[in-house]
């Protein structure tokens, strides 16, 4: 009898708790109609991602020059034409300095800040809202204004300059300096943002690990490599992988101070498919770079992400 009522009790235990768990499913589960508000963004982002992705992986498969029906298949002549273009060794370093250099500038500079205004100062307010503010500011406006600080004729810096030598320099026109130029102006526009990614990792850090190595007798320079860099590195990823991301895909800025030039000396991926695309009216071309762009996009932003991932505090 008691083995009975001891299997009895068992039986009721399991069917109670299979209760809740199919409970908590149905709880858990939304109605279908629910799951049908899903549609709409579904149908757009296949409209306005997927199908141009996926079509412009074709294109590139083809002699298409942007305009007309007609249009034949090369198979991959496109990619052949890319790996033997003159050009392309060119714009690859331009668009791996625009999005590596605009991401070790942006972080370590966003991050001087962050540290900077998180202390107790007068009108830290203030200037946080006036590092912020190039953010809001369309890039292709940004480069303008500082295409008219740089310009030869007439540019702000140039009328310095004149004060103390004859001839103006043609800054935007140098090879060798133009491709910096362009990286410190994105570098300018966006720090804000890294900046206040990096305020708010440093505001979520206990104030008692501080606390505690004050007391152990920790130095400003131990505390920040022991305890401030391996709680910010959540935001560390966070920065890195959104700033190579934004610099790899440079476009704006470029367009605004040099337009590419002279020649291919300050063209990335984006305005050299530009510029072949509507200029050269060579849209297979122009897609093959397109892809080459993504491909090189993914590759170092899902590796960094991968390392960075590693090094975060679990």
């Amino acid at each position: 009898m008691e083995e009975k009522i001891v299997t009895n009790e068992k039986n009721i235990q399991l069917t109670t708790s299979k209760k809740s768990t199919i409970k908590k499913r149905k709880s858990m589960s939304s109605p279908i109609w629910l799951n049908l508000m899903y549609v709409p963004a579904l149908l757009l982002f296949c409209v306005f991602i997927f199908y141009p992705f996926f079509n412009g992986i074709k294109i590139s498969f083809t002699n298409w020059d942007g305009y007309s029906q007609a249009f034949s298949w090369v198979g991959i002549e496109n990619y052949k034409r890319m790996l033997s273009d003159p050009n392309i060794g060119t714009v690859i370093k331009n668009t791996l300095i625009y999005g590596v250099g605009s991401t070790l500038f942006q972080n370590l500079i966003g991050l001087f800040y962050a540290i900077l205004l998180n202390q107790s100062i007068k009108a830290r307010g203030i200037v946080r809202t006036i590092v912020y503010l190039p953010a809001i500011i369309s890039p292709l406006i940004m480069g303008y204004i500082w295409y008219f600080f740089f310009q030869f004729d007439g540019g702000a810096l140039n009328d310095i300059i004149l004060l103390f030598q004859d001839k103006p320099l043609n800054l935007l026109a140098n090879p060798e300096l133009n491709v910096w130029i362009i990286t410190f102006v994105n570098t300018f526009q966006f720090i804000g943002i890294a900046m206040v990614i990096y305020l708010a990792g440093l505001q979520s850090i206990p104030a008692d690990f501080y606390e505690a190595a004050e007391l152990d007798g920790a130095s400003a320079a131990k505390k920040f490599r022991y305890i401030t860099l391996p709680m910010l590195m959540p935001s560390i990823t966070i920065n890195v992988v959104l700033n190579l991301i934004g610099g790899l895909k440079l476009f704006d800025v470029i367009v605004a101070l040099t337009n590419g030039g002279p020649g291919y000396a300050s063209q990335s991926l984006s305005t050299m498919m530009y510029k072949i695309y509507f200029a050269s009216q060579d849209a297979g071309y122009a897609s093959a770079l397109g892809n080459l762009t993504f491909v090189l996009i993914s590759l170092i932003s899902i590796t960094a992400l991968i390392y960075l991932r590693k090094k975060e505090i679990a």
